[in-house]
């Protein structure tokens, strides 16, 4: 019997990715005749237990066999009061983390990334349990540089992601991707098309997905309600508003807003010819994966460390999505974007480009492989 721990979390971003590994782990034992068991340590003050819990057994078998829960305190660069409370969390997720790998005594400790991250792979480098880490953003988080001193590898998204972490760690980096759920593989439009209720045979316009994140983005909210007539004149518009956000009210007939949408999304993104989006990586991969071209308005500003602005530039500079970044992010240039994508052989180049940013093996069967080959004592 293998034990295998899997830390992250503070936001799905660092838990679906995680789940995706999880699940190949688990198929990659079944083949082997291995039994394998994996954990989970996450944020014990937010949704990580729910998402994990509703996740791991979406294919009708237990992917997570358990989740623990730890304190955990943000690191922020800034001065703040809460900096001075969050020591407190720290060291309590520390401590907790210290004695659930002591009982657990995991083969191998996996992170996904997040605050939430940062005590189990410490708590594991005392106990002598190999860490791979995984950056899936084009730079790293902070959580990321500093469990790199921990990690046996770091596994990265990009190749250019090596230049910007500490020189002394380099030879530790494994390009691998970011993990992708299995679903997004096998996608159908046509299961996408059914769910929204439309038949691509009377459809006379391309179809335009809006993704904000599961909460939403006030952003390009906006913008889609201030050019709701415009876009519906080109587009047929499915719009993911989030769970947090009011209905708008605003109705036209070609227009379909969503709060969230969660085992019908891989379908619904296949359908799509055109997505307008955030640049959150795990949207990116999952766009990539399914070749769709992109009209992304990247998170920036003070409330961001620009991840999602270099993660833009690096599908931007591969002719794989327009972008539009801070004051860019106009009805004039949201307009001068969207109709370069109404012409199909447009749609086409861009559409190869972004496949082509997640050819190759499938992260998450990557990443899984390099896994098991250290829990069954093979070199990665």
């Amino acid at each position: 019997m293998h034990t295998i721990v899997f830390t992250g979390g503070g936001t799905g971003g660092h838990i679906y990715p995680g789940i995706a590994v999880a699940d190949e782990l688990k198929k990659l034992a079944a083949v082997d005749g291995c039994s394998i068991r994996i954990f989970w340590i996450g944020f014990s003050g937010g949704m990580d237990k729910s998402i994990i819990e509703k996740s791991s057994s979406d294919n009708g078998y237990t992917v997570i066999d358990g989740f623990y829960g730890i304190p955990a305190g943000k690191l922020r660069r800034y001065f703040s009061f809460r900096n001075i409370i969050d020591l407190f969390k720290i060291a309590g997720g520390f401590i907790a983390s210290f004695f659930i790998l002591l009982k657990l005594k995991p083969d191998v400790l996996f992170s996904k990334g997040g605050f939430v991250s940062v005590p189990p792979c410490f708590s594991a480098r005392l106990l002598g349990i190999p860490v791979y880490t995984h950056e899936c953003d084009f730079t790293p988080g902070l959580a990321t540089r500093i469990n790199s001193k921990s990690a046996a590898h770091i596994l990265v998204s990009y190749k250019e992601t090596e230049s910007y972490l500490p020189s002394g760690v380099r030879g530790k980096v494994i390009v691998t991707g970011n993990p992708v759920r299995p679903v997004f593989y096998s996608a159908h439009p046509e299961t996408g098309l059914a769910f929204l209720g439309l038949d691509r045979g009377t459809m006379h316009k391309p179809l335009l997905l809006v993704l904000g994140g599961s909460s939403g983005a006030k952003q390009i909210n906006d913008l889609v309600l201030q050019n709701l007539d415009w876009l519906c004149s080109r587009f047929i518009v499915v719009h993911q508003t989030g769970i947090h956000t009011e209905d708008s009210g605003v109705q036209h007939a070609d227009y379909m807003p969503y709060q969230f949408i969660y085992a019908e999304m891989p379908h619904v993104i296949a359908a799509a010819d055109v997505v307008l989006s955030r640049a959150g990586a795990n949207s990116l991969w999952e766009c990539a994966v399914l070749g769709k071209p992109l009209v992304l308005i990247p998170l920036c500003g003070s409330g961001t460390r620009g991840d999602q602005v270099d993660n833009a530039e690096f599908f931007e500079k591969r002719k794989a999505a327009l972008v539009l970044t801070g004051r860019d992010a106009t009805s004039e240039n949201l307009q001068k974007s969207l109709s370069f994508f109404e012409d199909e052989k447009s749609r086409m180049e861009y559409a190869s480009s972004c496949a082509g940013l997640a050819s190759g093996k499938h992260p998450a069967v990557y990443i899984a492989e390099l896994i098991y080959k250290a829990v069954s004592g093979e070199k990665a």
